[in-house]
């Protein structure tokens, strides 16, 4: 079920609860009159759910998710984006409930600190995708925790989040060998040291966004190139706003033969013949349609 309607209310939950026993997925995105009775009455009723998406959902508190997880301890999926009035004790309830949850979504819960993400990962061993993206507050401690009870991570988004360094990347990344996604954007303080650690350890990484971690180097680039996910995994990288990456980079990136998008807006050092010169190194008997193959949107 799918809904985007500010009419939805308490009562339209109560009505799912009394006659939708056996629903599993429920989609409330922006349905902004929900509220903490309304995922009560999801609860009562409602105990088969699975997945349940409550984005911008705004009025939603630490109550609401209370007596939603008390309720519906089935769930594997948990969309919260938006939901800005949530704090720690939240998490710490899906932490005590949802020991089956495989993902879950935190995106702009600017409240969340990172005593919320060591409960969740140490109640939900099973979480497989986490999105942190926004979570300003958050610190390396959110990544030890991760990295420390959730080896079967496979999508990471934690962009924005500016206080997260190459120590906590580095723990992930020896502890979580199946990150397939991530999205580093605006993390500012990485260096060249996390994709060292990211070839070393993540083999089956495919997409991978560094724009904005403007202490990226060619280097950095060229161990990502070098690695096992480089030559087999990577499809998507961005490197949009990276300044110190130049040409160079491009020349280790044609060992990355299966890249499908490289993100390349205003990096200054790269010139239009180091794309053309890449264009050529992966044309030749790739079969790639190289048309659309490099996002060339460089200034100069």
């Amino acid at each position: 079920m799918g809904a985007a309607y500010a009419d939805v209310t308490h009562s339209t939950c109560y009505s799912l609860s009394r006659f939708c026993s056996k629903l599993k997925h429920l989609d409330l995105t922006s349905c902004v009159s929900i509220t903490n009775s309304s995922l009560k009455g999801i609860s009562e009723g409602c105990r088969n759910l699975e997945y349940l998406n409550l984005s911008w959902c705004d009025q939603i508190t630490k109550d609401g998710i209370e007596a939603l997880v008390r309720g519906c301890q089935g769930l594997k999926a948990l969309l919260l984006r938006g939901c800005t009035q949530l704090e720690d004790e939240a998490l710490k309830h899906i932490q005590n409930y949802c020991h089956e949850l495989v993902s879950l979504n935190l995106q702009s819960c600017s409240r969340i600190t990172d005593e919320g993400v060591v409960q969740i990962c140490r109640g939900c061993h099973r979480l497989q995708a986490l999105c942190l993206s926004g979570c300003s507050n958050l610190t390396d401690a959110s990544l030890t925790a991760l990295g420390l009870n959730c080896p079967r991570l496979q999508i990471l988004e934690a962009a924005r989040c500016s206080h997260l360094t190459d120590a906590g990347f580095t723990l992930l990344a020896r502890n979580c060998h199946d990150l397939e996604k991530m999205d580093l954007e605006e993390c500012i303080l990485i260096t060249d040291s996390t994709l060292i650690q990211l070839s070393i350890h993540c083999p089956k990484l495919q997409a991978l966004s560094l724009s904005h971690c403007e202490l990226i180097t060619d280097d950095g680039i060229l161990h990502l190139s070098n690695s096992t996910c480089g030559h087999e995994r990577l499809r998507v990288l961005e490197l949009d706003n990276c300044l110190l990456i130049t040409d160079v980079a491009l020349e280790h990136l044609e060992n990355c033969r299966g890249l499908e998008r490289l993100e390349l807006y205003d990096c200054q050092q790269v010139t239009r013949a180091g794309i053309k010169r890449m264009r050529v190194g992966l044309g030749l008997g790739s079969g790639l349609n190289l048309t659309s193959f490099l996002s060339n949107r460089i200034k100069h």
